[in-house]
């Protein structure tokens, strides 16, 4: 891992044990983020964002198994693997970076924060737990970590229960929560959901405000094309578990590749578009990733599929310019079509073999 880098993920695999047998949930991602920089991740629900977030800091539940390497660059470890580091019987080394040097914001407000304690008090669990175990002094930390996300009134606020917030006001709260420690990463997993348009654009302003304070890196999951524009210098776009496109954010606007990238940007509200122009759309759902045959994750949905090859083969991720990644064997650059030639004589001697 180079200099720049804060965060790198390989051949990331999250399974979960089912009833009905084995759920690939991810399968085999591939990523990097680098310091101050804000990465997007984006996709439909069920295409496995959160559960891949959740895998960075090990906090998946116990059914999900995680395997493939996420290293990280600490300031008090040095560069760690996360993984293994969260499946240690003692887990104080990854407790130690959890909060403190990686924060999370979670996707529904109303729901992460206990009704039993005031607002007060859940900020300052994780200020007391990492900075300092003076309550006085944990209470000026965390009040003016309040003020900064712009809750009025802190002195009252700090004392209230979840219950007497509106939700927007809530994810400042929750803002604030995973920015006490000035943490190296703050993972926001579809941050602005449950926010009207007005309260969105004020959270997301937020954001990018404190990042350029703290020089904190993001990664930013959601599955709005619109916010991804607006927050992300890169974007991966995930689809069925796996990483099926990515490139900086101008790039994959200006020269989508992958037929699903292009039915995401295409399902985006144009401004100056006309009333009578319909919104593309993406036929079909994210299927199960329960039992899947060897073929593109996409080949049901596709309109561009290829018959005797999208639907017998994976396509891999292939360098298409420099930093642009595509998974697709209809793609006119020289570097898929190399790939699909490949695939393609590996099929007909499998062909042949299975003839002999």
């Amino acid at each position: 891992m180079n200099n720049d880098t804060i965060l790198e993920v390989k051949d990331l695999h999250v399974d979960i044990h089912t009833s009905e047998g084995l759920l690939t949930a991810v399968r085999g991602v591939n990523f990097d983020i680098k310091r101050g920089e804000t990465l997007g991740l984006v996709g439909e629900s069920g295409c496995g964002k959160s559960l891949t977030c959740k895998a960075i800091l090990g906090i998946n539940e116990k059914k999900c198994v995680s395997s493939g390497e996420i290293v990280f660059d600490s300031e008090g470890l040095g560069e760690v693997e996360l993984i293994g580091l969260a499946n240690q019987k003692k887990d104080t080394n990854i407790r130690s970076i959890r909060g403190k040097e990686i924060s999370m914001i979670f996707q529904e407000p109303m729901v992460a924060f206990s009704p039993m304690y005031t607002i007060g008090n859940q900020i300052n669990e994780a200020t007391m737990l990492h900075i300092t175990k003076d309550k006085k002094k944990a209470k000026e930390i965390s009040m003016e970590v309040m003020r900064k996300v712009g809750i009025a009134n802190v002195e009252k606020r700090y004392n209230q229960y979840p219950h007497e917030f509106s939700g927007g006001m809530l994810q400042r709260a929750l803002i604030a929560m995973a920015l006490v420690c000035n943490p190296k990463l703050l993972i926001a997993d579809e941050p602005t959901t449950a926010l009207d348009v007005t309260i969105q654009a004020q959270v997301l302003e937020l954001m990018k405000d404190l990042q350029k304070d703290f020089g904190t890196s993001i990664l930013f999951i959601t599955h709005d094309l619109g916010v991804v524009a607006r927050m992300c210098d890169r974007v991966a776009v995930m689809y069925l578990g796996k990483i099926v496109e990515s490139a900086d954010s101008e790039e994959i606007y200006a020269n989508p590749q992958h037929p699903y990238t292009r039915g995401l940007i295409g399902s985006v509200h144009k401004i100056g578009s006309k009333k009578e122009e319909r919104l593309f759309s993406i036929e079909g759902t994210v299927p199960l990733a329960m039992n899947l045959p060897r073929a593109c994750g996409f080949y049901d949905r596709c309109d561009v599929r290829i018959e005797g090859l999208c639907n017998k083969a994976e396509p891999e991720l292939v360098e298409v310019a420099p930093g642009h990644k595509i998974a697709c064997f209809n793609c006119p650059h020289e570097a898929c079509k190399e790939h699909r030639a490949k695939v393609e004589a590996m099929l007909r001697e499998e062909e042949a073999g299975k003839n002999e």
